[in-house]
């Protein structure tokens, strides 16, 4: 799939499924802007995957913020001219359980989770819609939900309901925006190798309840997530809009678990 000249924004893309994104997109020939709320690692980030290609660049951004918002769109357009893709992925998780969740944290996490995403996609939005009126070619956006807009944990109380929102918001934007030719579509993962999994891997207690609900019986990987988002914003998905894919090992389709003792 070619992204070629494409102009990319990705939030969260210091580390995780955003830098796989980036990555993957940079592969593609796409001009990305990195954002990302943590400057010191998005620098690095955007260092590690440019090698000197001017085609990246890095702009520190809190998604929740409508002034960095602005400026992230502003700094893209200075730099680039248009916006052709948007991937909200930049995100924070709660880990209180319901009884003890304050309600600070309960707005932090809705503030990057859900506010974020809508902050900035409606700003993008904003300019793609200028842009097709110019004549160039439709955008498209993807917003990196979760399993979890489905399922619920009682110690993720706020990043369920954000993720549930976001799926929400996707198919509102998405139906805004289809007499554009703008697709949103959203990207639900499971349970990917990203920095926040490595640190419990080698506790097999926990991997064994994650692995239990797997029926493929392994985590995903961060590319595998990228692979979709490159697809959704490729013109090979250029009929498909309102929809969220779920990359889960197959975990939506479980209503028991599997036995994983001899993986252990």
């Amino acid at each position: 799939m070619s992204l070629k000249d494409k102009v990319a924004i990705i939030t969260g893309a210091a580390r995780g499924i955003g830098y796989a994104c980036a990555e993957r997109f940079l592969g593609d020939g796409a001009k990305l802007v990195l954002a990302d709320i943590d400057e010191k690692s998005g620098e690095k980030s955007c260092q590690q995957l440019a090698e000197g290609n001017e085609q990246a660049s890095f702009v520190a951004c809190d998604v929740g913020d409508q002034l960095d918002v602005r400026n992230l769109v502003a700094e893209t357009l200075d730099r680039h001219g248009a916006i052709d893709i948007l991937i909200n992925n930049a995100a924070t998780l709660d880990s209180s359980p319901f009884l003890e969740l304050e309600e600070e944290e309960f707005d932090a996490v809705l503030r990057s989770n859900l506010r974020g995403p809508f902050l900035l996609g409606q700003a993008v939005a904003r300019q793609m819609v200028a842009q097709v009126e110019e004549g160039r070619a439709p955008g498209s956006i993807v917003n990196m939900s979760s399993v979890n807009a489905i399922f619920a944990l009682p110690d993720h109380v706020a990043y369920t309901v954000a993720k549930g929102g976001l799926s929400q918001l996707t198919k509102a934007m998405a139906l805004s925006l289809a007499d554009k030719g703008i697709r949103v579509n959203a990207i639900g993962p499971g349970s990917i190798m990203t920095e926040m999994l490595e640190e419990v891997a080698s506790d097999k207690a926990i991997m064994n309840r994650i692995l239990s609900r797997t029926p493929m019986g392994r985590i995903g990987e961060p590319s595998e997530i990228a692979a979709i988002a490159a697809f959704l914003t490729s013109d090979e998905a250029s009929y498909i809009t309102g929809t969220t894919i779920y990359a889960d090992g197959g975990r939506l389709a479980l209503n028991y678990t599997v036995d994983v003792g001899a993986k252990g």
